[in-house]
This record gives structure tokens, sequence and C-alpha cells, in this order.
């Protein structure tokens, strides 16, 4: 398919997951705000500008942060200053917050089967439970780098989501 044609059917909202890394730059505010706000690196910016007039698929991405494991657009954060720098910190988040918040999400989206994850090699670790479930996804595209929005493109327009 050519990034002009249209897919045969568009996945409903519950049928994808997009999943991104946080980001080291970050408004610097005093008072909690949605985390799609307040990552400005990477490709969170590009996503927000890409789903800004559409709430429902916006609702779709999660940011994985290494303070706080998988986030929604809307859950308010402040400000903070963690990164993952070792296997050890990814494999722990993993262990300690995100292992169980896929397994939420996959149990509370029965209809998810299309994932898309654009993060960086580290934090893929993170996520490694999605690898646990190949049985539940039709389709898992990976970009390890943060800034991989154009590549990731390519399967939101499979999707009919760009």
């Amino acid at each position: 398919m050519t990034s002009h044609q249209r897919p045969t059917r568009v996945l409903l909202p519950d049928e994808g997951l997009i999943i991104l890394n946080c980001s080291r730059s970050k408004l610097v505010t005093s008072s909690p705000i949605p985390a799609l706000e307040l990552y400005q690196g990477g490709c969170i910016p590009h996503a927000r500008a890409h789903f800004a007039n559409n709430p429902v698929l916006r609702a779709r991405i999660r940011i994985l942060s290494a303070a706080h494991g998988l986030l929604r657009p809307d859950d308010p954060i402040s400000t903070y200053d963690r990164r993952l720098r070792t296997r050890a910190d990814a494999l722990r988040l993993h262990e300690q917050t995100v292992s169980g918040q896929l397994e939420a999400e996959l149990a509370d989206t029965r209809a998810l089967r299309h994932l898309l994850i654009i993060v960086e090699p580290l934090y893929l670790l993170a996520l490694q439970h999605v690898f646990d479930r190949p049985d539940r996804l039709e389709h898992l595209a990976v970009v390890t780098t943060p800034w991989g929005w154009q590549d990731g493109l390519e399967h939101l327009r499979r999707w009919g989501w760009a």
C-alpha cells in the first residue's frame, strides 16, 4: 500500500494503541498538567498536533515515562527529572509498573489487536510484556527511535488514523 492509499477498513479506536516514550524536554510547571502537554521532545509534539482535533484517537496514545510507567494523554503530572539509564532500570520499571499496566490495558480493551511502539531501545525493555502476549496482537510495529514519527505515520495510514 502506498502512503496515499486508504485502508480497506479503518481501525476502530479500541483496536489500536500507540506507545511513545517520554522526553527530557518538558514544560516547567509547578502544578500538574496533562501528560501529552508536558512533554516537548521526541514524537510527542507530532502526536499532539496530529490528534489535536480527534480526542477519541488521542486517547489511544500512551506515554512511557521512566517515573510513572504508562501514562494516558490526560493524566495530570508535574515536571520531573528521571531517565532510564541502564538495562536494570528498564527491567525494574517493567516489573514494578509497566507489566501490570499493559496487562490491565489488554484486559480492559478486548478489541485491541494493533500496536505501534515508537521508543528508544532501552524503553523497549520496559515493554517486554507485549512480546509475551503475541496471541493478542495481529499487528505489532516497533520504531526504535523517539524521532520516528514519519515511520510511525505509515502504520497509522494503514490503520486509517492518518
